[in-house]
């Protein structure tokens, strides 16, 4: 997977330097002698703060299990930039559904619409690292729903909860909170959404992977 996503990073024209943030580095040896290697953090906000701290804005961040990664959705996604401190791609349900037949997705559901991540962000500058204290808030609080709502506001959390807040609102909602303005990229291809994280995942990737006889 990694080396997967290697080779649509090197094949970006508006990727000049790649760094992986990774504990097992061994599993590097053969496929990123060209990389930059950084140590792992506690967690993935952590290991990112320490990304933007070594290597400093603007700086794309993508995931080591985004194993269906193309050159194209990366050109697309920087080519779409909302002009926010921070994006982060998404793609419509009924993109992912069509693309991932018969697959079990998850959803953020919003009133006007229903949408995944898609394992791409963009932090524009300094202020993306107001958005990272923010991130790391919300994984201290993830097993917690009721310190989240209590953070989030609970109208926010009920409108959220009831599927009455737009996407639009929750964006300017999230920026209020982290500092940040924060944006999305709607991506035309649901298959950005896919990523491993779980065995049927694995198993999706490598029927779609595999070739075409």
């Amino acid at each position: 997977m990694i080396a997967h996503v290697l080779d649509a990073l090197r094949h970006s024209p508006a990727i000049s330097h790649i760094a992986i943030s990774i504990e097992d580095t061994q599993a590097l040896q053969a496929v990123a002698a060209d990389c930059e290697i950084l140590p792992a953090q506690a967690s993935p906000s952590l290991s990112v703060l320490a990304a933007v701290e070594k290597l400093g804005t603007p700086l794309l961040v993508t995931t080591g299990d985004h194993a269906l990664l193309k050159p194209e959705w990366i050109a697309y996604f920087l080519a779409h930039l909302p002009g926010a401190d921070v994006a982060a791609a998404l793609a419509r349900s009924e993109n992912v559904l069509t693309a991932t037949p018969g697959a079990k997705r998850t959803f953020l559901r919003f009133s006007d619409g229903k949408f995944s991540g898609c394992n791409l962000f963009y932090l524009a500058n300094v202020r993306a690292k107001n958005a990272i204290s923010f991130w790391r808030e919300m994984e201290a609080h993830r097993k917690s729903p009721l310190k989240l709502a209590a953070r989030l506001g609970p109208v926010t959390a009920l409108r959220y909860a009831t599927g009455t807040l737009p996407l639009g609102e929750a964006l300017a909602r999230l920026s209020k909170l982290a500092g940040a303005k924060a944006g999305i990229v709607e991506m035309p291809d649901g298959l950005a959404a896919v990523d491993v994280d779980k065995l049927s995942d694995l198993v999706l990737v490598r029927k779609i992977l595999e070739p075409k006889t």
